[in-house]
């Protein structure tokens, strides 16, 4: 005897809601019968597909890509599954950037320090704004191997105090900030402001920095144009431009920003 079933023994043995159910049938990836009365019927065939959708759903895979693996059951995996490797992926690093991101900020309340939720929300924003593997990209273009080892022997100097996650959020508070205010005068009382706040924040970077490791900073945010909109250490490109300018107009005037 063919075993059917209703749509409230279909979400029974699935797992999944009314609802779910027909939104996949609206979507194409389960074609249900209808009963003389007007009723959904499944079969079995149907329900091992709503079995196989819920599995491959498990995996992430979207439900457009879940209807060709389902319609073609002779299509080639290999290029699916690696491209939803490399999604999955990129999900597990963003969800460890995330995982320092609030590690940092419970240390800090640890500490004393009162956060609000409009702080938590600006800190997740800023701390969020530059992912490792974006900026692992841009780098691995610009050093070999061979000088990143030297920066992570020459950063490991600040220390195991040293917050990576809430420099990076300093940094996109003053970015956000310079850019708020642009347009501004190179030579003005304001944007000397902005170059001592920018070279106080460079202070633990040059601290342990070589020249070495300062001109390839340079040269690398000198070279903005090739891989700008691929990565964000926090600031623009224009912002980068601007406190180049304040900076040469502060030094004409004798001052050193870097003092």
């Amino acid at each position: 005897m063919t075993m059917m079933l209703d749509i409230a023994e279909i979400a029974q043995a699935t797992g999944l809601s009314s609802r779910a159910l027909r939104f996949y049938e609206a979507r194409g990836l389960i074609r249900p019968l209808r009963s003389s009365g007007g009723r959904r019927i499944f079969g079995a065939g149907e329900l091992e597909r709503l079995h196989a959708i819920v599995a491959l759903k498990r995996a992430g895979f979207t439900l457009a890509a879940i209807g060709r693996m389902l319609d073609r059951p002779d299509a080639r995996l290999g290029p699916m599954v690696a491209a939803q490797l490399s999604v999955v992926e990129a999900q597990r690093v963003a969800l460890a950037d995330t995982a320092a991101l609030l590690q940092s900020i419970q240390s800090r309340i640890d500490a004393g320090e009162r956060i609000d939720v409009a702080t938590l929300c600006s800190l997740i924003r800023k701390g969020n704004s530059m992912t490792t593997t974006q900026w692992k990209a841009v780098v691995d273009r610009h050093f070999t191997t061979e000088e990143q080892a030297r920066w992570a022997e020459r950063m490991g100097a600040l220390g195991p105090d040293f917050d990576q996650v809430a420099y990076q959020a300093r940094w996109a508070d003053l970015g956000q900030r310079i850019a708020a205010a642009l347009p501004l005068d190179p030579d003005s009382d304001v944007a000397r402001g902005f170059v001592r706040e920018w070279f106080a924040l460079l202070a633990p970077f040059r601290a342990v920095a070589t020249p070495e490791m300062w001109a390839g900073a340079t040269r690398l945010h000198q070279d903005r144009a090739e891989w700008d909109g691929q990565a964000d250490p926090g600031f623009s490109g224009e912002v980068w431009q601007f406190i180049q300018a304040a900076g040469a107009a502060m030094r004409a005037r004798g001052e050193q920003p870097e003092a």
